[in-house]
């Protein structure tokens, strides 16, 4: 079953750039300012994708001018033709549209003469029956960008999308260099090296003699115990404040070892409780040989 079209609209200056952004976070496949007489074939274009979950959402606006009037009939079609559909429509108190902006200082599409509370009035005017065809209405007033994602997944989606920060478990050789994205870093270099075991040496973490050797060692399990403590605490914090994507690195010597084996052992871990947890072995195979 194909899912639904998400047509994104409402006032000038209320987020949409914001809420398209989000969208994109949440797995959407997002198309900006599409003129409305498209829009009846961007939908049959969406049949063709091999992905039949793809989600797909489309905004537009009177940045389109004389093409907006026909987003009214643009929407009948896609009735007429049987297309599955929502429209989100995007508003915002008059002070705090005046007040973006004047911070912004971006001209509104409506400007022609008259001041910005004139404009808003006339955009008002203009969106009024789309509005009224709305099945979702977002007031984004005094929200901040995290809020609005999250208001976002439970409106669209129906679920917390703070889980879904993606989580990048990274192992990596300090003798390399140290990860530049690493949000977070720890340092498992006190764990004995398998490297000078000759059996084990040109194995890698993700062979079980050489897990087996560094998880027999008690401080192994305590580490990976201790930094899962930490991030089931932090991640929520994070996504709480806005972030999408957090990469946690684990530094041994090579890559190839120690830090492949606790890398492996953490993102299963956290894989229990988030949504997009993966490990990445960025050095493993550059010293395995």
């Amino acid at each position: 079953m194909i899912e639904p079209i998400l047509l994104v609209t409402g006032m000038s200056g209320a987020g949409k750039t914001e809420v398209m952004k989000a969208l994109e976070d949440v797995g959407f496949f997002c198309v900006d300012n599409l003129p409305p007489p498209l829009l009846r074939d961007f939908s049959q274009l969406q049949s063709l994708s091999s992905d039949p979950d793809q989600r797909v959402a489309v905004a537009m606006d009177v940045r389109g001018r004389e093409l907006f009037p026909e987003l009214l009939a643009a929407v009948d079609g896609l009735e007429e033709a049987g297309v599955a559909h929502n429209i989100l429509f995007l508003d915002c108190a008059d002070d705090v549209l005046v007040r973006r902006y004047s911070e912004t200082r971006r001209r509104h599409p409506m400007r022609e003469g008259r001041n910005l509370f004139e404009c808003i009035a006339a955009e008002r005017a203009l969106l009024a029956k789309i509005r009224a065809r709305a099945n979702l209405v977002l007031d984004t007033t005094g929200m901040k960008p995290h809020q609005l994602r999250e208001r976002l997944g439970r409106m669209v989606l129906d679920r917390d999308v703070r889980l879904d920060l993606v989580v990048d478990v990274m192992s990596f050789g300090f003798k390399h260099g140290v990860p530049l994205d690493a949000d977070l870093m720890f340092d498992v270099r006190f764990l004995a090296n398998p490297y000078y075991e000759p059996a084990l040496r040109h194995q890698t973490g993700l062979d079980p003699a050489v897990a087996d050797y560094v998880f027999a060692q008690p401080e192994a399990s305590e580490t990976v115990d201790n930094i899962a403590s930490l991030l089931e605490r932090w991640i929520p914090l994070h996504a709480a404040a806005g972030k999408v994507r957090l990469t946690v690195a684990i530094g041994c010597t090579g890559g190839q070892h120690r830090s492949v084996a606790l890398a492996e052992v953490l993102s299963d871990r956290l894989a229990k409780q988030f949504n997009f947890v993966s490990a990445i072995h960025r050095d493993m195979r550059r010293t395995a040989s």
